[in-house]
């Protein structure tokens, strides 16, 4: 594991340059095993059974557990984007997971957390202007005109700050680790970093994950209602 983002590959289209790096790689590597995963459940859960028992009981509660969570937090009105959120989650946490297996996680790299964050902003501003059209826009200049540029500030900075959250942490858990590996005998190299693992890549990890989903969620139930 390496603190720099090593670039893999050059791909010339054209004469431009398009770079594969380390995070890209690893992003599509992440994606493969999750598709690979999803077509092995539909198949698998392709005659349903009335009582589930099981495979098909336990990604039923998977998807209840997250189902009722997004409901919770969205409520109905704006439930249907939980399938995106569910991605998120999987996609994010399996990034983390991944770490243990000495894979640079993904959101371990800014470009992936600002891009997560991003799709946020944008799903924000959509859901704001559908539910509340006009009102939405007139929110940024509440409760005074001259606070507009102030109110525009602030959901800027949302995912700007939603981005960097997740990157801070992740990246330094991928610090400690890289430093530890570094400096210490490789007799030490046993053991001990299985149990910084658990506790970055496994439980720093999920509440990470659990942070991001919550408040993106927060965001848009916000900028809706």
């Amino acid at each position: 594991m390496s603190l720099n983002i090593d670039n893999l590959w050059v791909i010339n289209i054209a004469g431009l340059e398009i770079w594969i790096t380390e995070t890209i790689f690893n992003t599509w590597l992440i994606m493969f095993i999750l598709i690979l995963i999803a077509i092995i459940a539909r198949i698998k859960l392709k005659n349903f059974d009335e009582v589930p028992k099981g495979f098909q009981n336990i990604i039923e509660a998977i998807v209840e557990i997250f189902d009722n969570f997004a409901v919770n937090t969205l409520g109905k009105k704006l439930s249907y984007i939980a399938p995106w959120y569910f991605m998120v989650f999987v996609f994010v946490y399996s990034s983390a997971l991944f770490s243990v297996f000495g894979i640079r996680a993904p959101t371990a790299d800014w470009a992936t957390t600002f891009a997560l964050a991003f799709a946020t902003f944008v799903l924000m501003l959509s859901m704001g202007f559908k539910h509340q059209r006009g009102e939405y826009l007139k929110s940024f200049f509440g409760p005074h005109p001259i606070f507009f540029p102030l109110n525009l500030i602030g959901e800027l900075a949302k995912p700007i700050s939603l981005s960097f959250r997740l990157f801070g942490n992740m990246l330094s858990g991928t610090i400690i680790l890289t430093l530890y590996y570094g400096l210490t005998p490789l007799l030490v190299q046993f053991g001990i970093p299985a149990l910084l693992h658990a506790f970055f890549d496994v439980i720093v990890g999920a509440i990470q994950t659990y942070i991001f989903v919550i408040i993106s969620l927060m965001y848009i139930r916000n900028a809706a209602e």
